[in-house]
This record gives C-alpha cells, sequence and structure tokens, in this order.
C-alpha cells in the first residue's frame, strides 16, 4: 500500500490506496483519522490522480470524481457505497432514502453504520448523507469537517463548470 497526504481546507488528509485504486482517505481528526501502517510506502505517484481530484473539488472546479477504487467491506456495505456515489453535488438525502433505493426500505440503521465505515470519504459522498430531520448526523471527521464539506458545496452548486 501507498500512501500520501493532502493539505486540504479542511486538515491534511492521508491518502492511501495501491496501482489498482484508492483505498482509504484519512481525516486530521474524529473516528476517521488514520495514521500510515509500518508496512505502507510513502509515494505520492499512486495517489497523484486522487490527489489532483481532490486538489479540483476544494478549489470548486470538481463535482464528480473519476478514478478507480477499491471499496471494501460487505455486499451490502458496498451496494450502500457505490449508491452514495449517486448523489449528486450540493445536494443531500437521509438515511432512509438511501434504504429505500437499494431496495431495502427498512435498512435505515445497517445505511447508517455503512455510510459510517466509509472507507473513501468525500469521493464517496457520505458528508452528503443527513439525518431524515435535515440535522447534521455523525461524521467520521467530525461535524465541523461535514458542514465545511456541504458549505464548499453549496458555495459552488450553482457555479456552471
Amino acid at each position: 500500500m501507498y500512501y500520501c497526504y493532502l493539505n486540504s481546507p479542511i486538515g491534511d488528509l492521508l491518502l492511501a490506496g495501491d496501482d489498482d485504486g484508492l483505498s482509504l482517505i484519512g481525516f486530521p481528526q474524529g473516528k476517521m483519522r488514520h495514521e500510515p501502517e509500518p508496512d505502507w510506502i510513502c509515494d505520492e505517484k499512486p495517489c497523484a490522480v486522487a490527489r489532483q481530484q481532490l486538489e479540483e473539488y476544494f478549489a470548486g472546479d470538481r463535482r464528480e470524481f473519476d478514478l478507480p477504487l477499491n471499496l471494501s467491506g460487505t455486499e451490502f456495505q458496498v451496494q450502500v457505497l457505490e449508491e452514495l456515489q449517486r448523489i449528486p453535488y450540493g445536494e443531500t438525502t437521509s438515511y432512509g432514502d438511501i434504504a429505500k433505493r437499494i431496495g431495502r426500505p427498512k435498512a435505515m440503521r445497517a445505511v447508517g453504520a455503512a455510510n459510517g465505515r466509509n472507507p473513501i470519504p468525500i469521493i464517496v459522498p457520505c458528508h452528503r448523507v443527513i439525518g431524515s430531520s435535515g440535522d447534521l448526523t455523525g461524521f467520521g471527521g467530525g461535524l465541523d469537517t461535514k458542514a465545511a464539506l456541504l458549505r464548499l458545496e453549496a458555495e459552488h452548486s450553482d457555479v456552471l463548470l
């Protein structure tokens, strides 16, 4: 596994992956904070596409990501992660809506759990999932980070790219 860091408006993000794709984005704080494993190799080249696309996202110049990902988890978790990628830039949805979209309308809590273990946040936009009341709910990088990502997208969602 290779890794590098990306300095971003929400702090230094740890990017990790291999030649097959990106596997992890770690936040600087919160439960999704990660440190490189001892056997990982620091090398920016395998993460270059992810770095570039994230830089474009934070600049407001990218709304969709187009890079290989190594999604991990159970079949259900991967199904949720794939559905998260369909949430449009600048929009939000609820856990219940995601559960309905994957054909499991009563699985809201399971969707929430799968959302909470998303190893590739931002690119797999779990920050766009909010509570059914419209309130911000748990986020691996902390609620301040979730709010910052939603503000960034709101600021740029009306700009034609």
